[in-house]
């Protein structure tokens, strides 16, 4: 349990900017172990964001609750994945072969593709979440935006697993978590990740599960034609697509089931 409770914690401090203990070890053999309990720092994240969303609808109205959450959120994360995906924005909008499109994801720098990306992002799920609030009550609101943040950080876990990684160089923030998973792991953090989904009695809700599976398959091979596999940054994108997919199939779902 100690051994777990390390790794989970080692997770917590690569993912999030909560402080963790100094002992905690970010050897690369951990941080590979912690990818099981990415989808669970969807949950920690999501319940973060959920419950700022819960106290403000109280004395706000619900835009501003939503925005607050979400705020929240990029906070807690320091941004991690919203830059991941500002980067593939400005890699693949701008580069037209592998060494080209690394390269410019790679800079720190944000250009065009990134900025109007991650804006156009970041509006689309705020128009979501304020739809879903306004569909349904604050507590089920909360549960979908858990929901959101651990189920697309398990379809970034699916890519893990699945899928190579692209670059060369060990130098990157994302080759410790880059190695072949084990089934046994990989099982464990798609479970965490969709545990949420059984807080909603309605079967339709499942069909989230297939839906996301057809996007990570067009990311995967998307990013396979290009770039021949995934980098840090792709799967940052593959959170934030997978989260914005998510939301989106909940309000088809309350509007039209």
């Amino acid at each position: 349990m100690k051994k777990e409770w390390s790794i989970f914690l080692t997770a917590v401090m690569f993912y999030t900017r909560i402080p963790c203990p100094r002992w905690i070890d970010h050897s690369a053999d951990m941080l590979n172990k912690a990818t099981k309990y990415f989808p669970l720092i969807g949950w920690v994240v999501g319940g973060f964001a959920g419950v700022i969303f819960l106290s403000v609808s109280q004395v706000l109205p619900v835009s501003i609750a939503v925005l607050l959450s979400m705020i929240a959120s990029i906070l807690l994360t320091g941004a991690f994945h919203e830059d991941g995906f500002a980067d593939v924005c400005d890699g693949f909008g701008g580069g037209w072969t592998k060494e080209k499109i690394l390269t410019i994801m790679k800079d720190s720098a944000i250009g065009a593709y990134g900025a109007l990306g991650m804006i156009m992002m970041l509006l689309f799920k705020f128009l979501l979440l304020w739809e879903i609030a306004g569909e349904t009550d604050a507590l089920i609101a909360v549960v979908v935006i858990v929901a959101g943040h651990s189920i697309s950080r398990a379809n970034a876990v699916f890519m893990i697993f699945t899928d190579e990684y692209a670059r060369d160089n060990e130098d990157s923030k994302a080759k410790p978590v880059a190695k072949q998973m084990k089934f046994g792991t990989f099982i464990v953090a798609i479970f965490i990740g969709l545990l949420p989904l059984a807080y909603f009695h309605n079967l339709y809700f499942l069909t989230a599960i297939p839906v996301l599976i057809l996007v990570k398959l067009y990311l995967s091979s998307y990013f396979k034609k290009w770039i021949g596999g995934y980098t840090g940054d792709c799967l940052g994108a593959v959170q934030q697509i997978s989260e914005v997919a998510f939301y989106l199939l909940v309000l088809l779902l309350w509007k039209f089931i």
